[in-house]
């Protein structure tokens, strides 16, 4: 399973979709701007991939920030607060990419990356449906 988050109008986020529709790959996509950030997966994405590479700053969100909110910023749970209350500041597309045996959590577009993640996600599916029939 792919969840892919972001906001719609986003050019990344767009050719992110694009790209896996060409693809063929089933996914869910989680729109910032209408269902919020989820917030049970920010600490699961601070982890996986640092707090610190969450946070846009060269978008105009971050731009308008004032001083004292960039400097909140830079600190964990200030981060945190700013993620939540200002979704545009998230770096994306965030995506998830489950199967049987791994998530892994992935930040930006990249083909290369991407054409390898969906290769894994395909093979360790197909090992689980193997396992499960030989169970």
């Amino acid at each position: 399973m792919i969840t892919l988050y972001g906001i719609p109008n986003c050019d990344t986020v767009k050719k992110a979709r694009a790209w896996l529709d060409s693809q063929g790959l089933a996914y869910t996509f989680h729109n910032f701007k209408r269902q919020g950030v989820p917030l049970d997966r920010i600490p699961v994405w601070s982890q996986a991939l640092g707090w610190e590479r969450l946070i846009n700053r060269q978008g105009m969100t971050w731009q308008k920030l004032t001083d004292k909110q960039k400097a909140d910023a830079g600190k964990l749970a200030g981060a945190m607060a700013l993620m939540q209350a200002e979704s545009s500041v998230i770096k994306r597309p965030i995506v998830e990419w489950q199967d049987p045996i791994t998530t892994t959590i992935t930040l930006g577009f990249d083909t290369q990356t991407w054409s390898m993640q969906a290769d894994e996600l395909k093979d360790n599916e197909r090992r689980a449906s193997l396992a499960k029939a030989a169970g």
